[in-house]
């Protein structure tokens, strides 16, 4: 998931001379966590079970929990604390490490097992600030440094809901399975110290401005950053707002391309109006795109249950952000490759094998049916200079969500034993080299490491 390499980076400049070679192999643990949120998300089909609550107009307090219902929605935070076939927030989701595994915690009201003895200032310290009721720092799987930007006010109805909106659930939290020494977390104190932020107050709310609402979600509880942006050597992301280019430019997450999102026309948002994006996050797909990845099962249990509003505050916001190359030329769609793919002109390997395994949903023009097979002509995707996306896909294929709006679904199958590592590269470079794409050539060996990457089957003999 991220490069040994990377890692060693990470423990070095952490380390500073002084950390014991146990304190930075726990370190180590984390890092693989550091992506865990689009990692690890689990389906858990359907809305999440709570205490049936009934808002009065007069009944604060019920107004208060659903609040934090819609904004623990918000936050997907069901994902990361809902094991498979578990109970809702019970915890125990297995999250690997080249090391061992560690287990989400569960966040019901329980008492024994779960936060029931938690204070406001105890749940408000572990979201926002990153430390545990008893003092040790959380992983940074758990994205406190955008929750640091959630106002106390949130955080109140998000406490009310947990505390009263949610089912206690008696299940002991598990042991993480990483031996000692390198189990250690306190170094990850000094990772905390330097790169999260100081938390918000309140403040006179600009939610009034869509703009500034989306900038507040995306910002936030929304954590879009956690995948969407680069990180540094130290695992950090490279930015928490929109200081620079780098915020929101694209990261890889799980084998996954987390796709830039900023004003680029080739790669970004240049290109999607404010309609596609609320329709991209309301139904998982749109003219331009389908989710996959993580990405799904944040739409599927996240994005979908948002308000037009917040989606469309959260589209005027990503609208505004500027693109990494002001100075690339939009794409335009060039019919070559599609009229030697009808006459039967081109015999390349790349194009036959598109023919044989891929024209009949994508068709030979590249536009494949709108909504239902994405277009491969012009796809920001597509021509995201990094492939990783595309060779997981192919390999392993890939799946819809399900949503309220787009409740078809829809799913490619994976090719790992039926391409090579060298069809694969050949007709990954034939889609980014046709119709108007301009993305590099994919190589084969950048298939191979994938294949390895994802566990697909081995390529097959021929």
């Amino acid at each position: 998931m991220i490069r040994k390499s990377m890692l060693k980076r990470s423990a070095l400049v952490l380390a500073a001379g002084s950390l014991t070679l146990g304190a930075l192999v726990a370190l180590d643990a984390w890092a693989q966590e550091a992506a865990a949120p689009a990692v690890t998300r689990v389906p858990t089909p359907g809305p999440v079970a709570v205490v049936e609550q009934t808002p009065a107009a007069n009944d604060p307090q019920a107004q208060l929990i659903k609040q934090g219902e819609y904004l623990a929605r918000v936050g997907d935070c069901a994902a990361c604390h809902t094991a498979p076939k578990g109970k809702p927030f019970a915890g125990g989701l297995p999250i690997a490490s080249p090391i061992g595994t560690i287990y989400s915690t569960n966040i019901t009201p329980d008492k024994d097992t779960g936060i029931g003895n938690y204070s406001l200032e105890d749940f408000d310290k572990a979201v926002r600030h990153g430390i545990a009721k008893n003092g040790s720092t959380l992983y940074p799987a758990m994205p406190y440094t955008s929750y640091a930007k959630v106002r106390p006010a949130d955080v109140k109805a998000l406490y009310a809901y947990f505390m009263s909106g949610v089912q206690p659930v008696a299940q002991a939290n598990k042991a993480t399975d990483i031996p000692w020494p390198m189990s250690m977390r306190w170094p990850l104190s000094f990772w905390r110290k330097m790169f999260a932020p100081a938390v918000v107050a309140d403040a006179a709310s600009t939610d009034n401005d869509p703009i500034s609402r989306g900038r507040y979600l995306v910002e936030g509880l929304g954590h879009c950053s956690a995948c969407h942006t680069p990180r540094g050597v130290a695992l950090q992301e490279k930015a928490l707002t929109d200081d620079g280019t780098a915020f929101l430019s694209g990261g890889v997450v799980d084998n996954f391309l987390a796709k830039n999102l900023r004003g680029d026309v080739t790669d970004g948002l240049g290109n999607w109006s404010e309609g596609d994006i609320t329709a991209f996050l309301k139904g998982g797909r749109n003219d331009h795109s389908a989710a996959f990845g993580g990405m799904t099962d944040v739409v599927q249990h996240s994005a979908q249950y948002m308000s037009d509003d917040d989606l469309t505050a959260i589209a005027k916001y990503l609208k505004t952000l500027k693109p990494v190359d002001p100075n690339a030329k939009a794409l335009a769609y060039d019919e070559t490759a599609a009229k030697a793919l009808r006459a039967g002109s081109d015999k390349s390997n790349g194009a036959l094998t598109f023919i044989d395994n891929c024209a009949a949903c994508h068709r030979s023009t590249g536009k494949g049916y709108t909504q239902t097979f994405p277009t491969l002509a012009l796809s920001s995707t597509v021509n995201s200079a990094d492939p990783t996306s595309l060779i997981h896909i192919v390999l392993r294929g890939a799946e819809m969500p399900w949503t309220k709006s787009a409740p078809t679904h829809y799913a490619m199958p994976g090719f790992d034993d039926r391409l090579t590592d060298q069809d694969v590269a050949d007709v990954l470079t034939f889609v980014r080299t046709s119709w108007g794409n301009t993305a590099p050539a994919v190589t084969a060996a950048q298939v191979a490491k994938v294949r390895k990457d994802v566990g697909a089957a081995p390529q097959p003999a021929r």
